[in-house]
């Protein structure tokens, strides 16, 4: 991995005036001392986990499972017992590595019984969440991806598996900058965007468009009020899914957070719900016969049958967040780290992650689960009610970087140009690179593997 004037910077990271090499356990150290002092935001993003209010005499329960590096979680609970903390750690089993395959999403991601019964990769397993609040610990560091439920004891997530995310300028990204850039985002949509429309576009062939209806802005959508969701803002309404809801259009891709790099999927929109899957590989015939399937069920969450309705339009916003290597494998967590990348975009369709309709369909044993697009370079303006535009994202830029008081502050840190700057873009062929777009498309592993390497 390299800088911008391509010196080689692989595994080196600044903290404070201080650069810093993440195989160093002492640096390693250091890091984890910054997520240790941070106040918590109840977030799973990179900048914005803290465990800050933990105190001498509180007593931690650290979980993970083996694809974690160890030495990630040996680190946390090193200066968790430097505040003087008691730190139980538990390692789960989650099997040996593997390669990944295209339909890997739909395999760890969909379920037709309670998740109690098979936990979801990196959502919290209720058993340690039981153990937690049976032991009254003060703080259960676990989960990776997805939302926290709310419990009486403090409740924050580990989403690095390797020293390489660890120990990256994605983690030690300037707290204020990064809430900051989240705010005025977020006030894009929630008091300028309410009631306008949104344009959506991707050179990989998304054209979408939407209106930001003022009912999902009623405050009864966790994620959808006064705050923003941190390093993850919602570009559309979270489920329950409006009567009105009116997104129509194509999103098209070939990647999602888990599943190993597939042919060019498109899925067709209408009205919100999907109407047509076409290609994608393994992954889009798979997506396929779970529409055929929930085609006639009618979700508490959805105002027409079948499953896969639109609701999630996720903006990245830490612009340090490198792509990982070791991507064809289990362990690496693939795309889903990258999707925190300012600028990037996740579209997910179906059920929310441990929503009430996700718990009214395992217990009557039907399909639930929701499925994601990645869009690396979109596009995003919102045409608001007065008729002015705003540029939110262009061509993967997200747009809030460039604003003054953002830079102003960015200052403070250094160069606000560096600071700043997006450390890394895919290669891609026909968009940003040599080659046609049309033959990545039909075996884009080939091109992300061989470069991952």
């Amino acid at each position: 991995m390299c800088g911008p004037d391509g010196t080689p910077d692989s595994g080196v990271l600044l903290v404070g005036d201080k650069r810093l090499n993440w195989m160093d356990t002492s640096d390693l150290m250091s890091v984890g001392r910054l997520i240790r002092d941070d106040k918590e935001l109840r977030r799973t993003a990179a900048g914005f986990i803290g465990y800050g209010d933990t105190k001498s005499g509180d007593r931690v329960l650290l979980a993970v499972d083996n694809h974690y590096d160890s030495r990630v979680y040996d680190t946390l609970a090193a200066v968790l017992r430097e505040k003087g903390a008691k730190v139980d750690v538990v390692v789960v089993d989650a099997g040996p590595d593997y390669e990944v395959g295209e339909s890997e999403e739909v395999d760890i991601v969909m379920r037709r019984e309670p998740w109690d019964n098979k936990p979801r990769r990196w959502e919290g397993i209720p058993w340690i969440e039981r153990l937690a609040a049976e032991r009254n610990y003060d703080l259960l560091v676990h989960g990776k991806g997805g939302g926290i439920p709310q419990t009486s004891h403090r409740y924050e997530a580990a989403p690095w598996l390797s020293v390489e995310q660890f120990g990256s300028q994605a983690t030690t990204f300037p707290r204020e900058v990064h809430v900051a850039i989240n705010e005025k985002l977020w006030d894009s949509f929630r008091l300028r965007g309410v009631g306008g429309r949104v344009h959506l576009t991707d050179p990989e062939g998304t054209d979408l468009t939407y209106t930001l209806h003022q009912d999902y802005f009623d405050g009864t959508r966790r994620g959808y009020g006064d705050v923003p969701w941190w390093g993850h803002v919602m570009g559309h309404g979270p489920t329950p899914i409006l009567p009105q809801e009116d997104a129509s259009g194509i999103v098209a891709g070939t990647m999602n957070h888990v599943s190993r790099a597939f042919p060019r999927i498109e899925v067709e929109l209408q009205k919100g719900r999907v109407e047509h899957v076409r290609g994608g590989g393994g992954y889009g015939d798979a997506w396929r016969a779970l529409k055929k399937e929930s085609d006639g069920t009618k979700y508490p969450s959805f105002p027409d049958n079948g499953l896969f309705w639109l609701w999630e339009v996720a903006i990245g916003t830490n612009p340090k967040i490198e792509r990982p290597s070791n991507l064809h494998m289990a362990s690496s967590g693939g795309f889903e780290w990258e999707r925190r990348r300012a600028g990037v975009i996740h579209c997910g369709f179906g059920t929310r992650w441990r929503g009430p309709e996700e718990k009214w369909a395992g217990a009557e044993g039907i399909l639930y689960g929701h499925l994601h697009v990645h869009l690396l370079f979109p596009t995003l303006r919102i045409t608001a009610l007065d008729g002015s535009t705003m540029s939110i994202i262009e061509h993967g830029h997200l747009t809030v970087l460039d604003d003054p008081e953002i830079r102003e502050l960015a200052a403070k840190y250094g160069d606000p140009d560096v600071v700043l700057r997006e450390d890394w873009f895919p290669d891609m062929p026909g968009i940003n690179a040599p080659g046609l777009y049309e033959e990545y498309a039909k075996n884009p592993g080939k091109f992300i593997y061989a470069a991952a390497k």
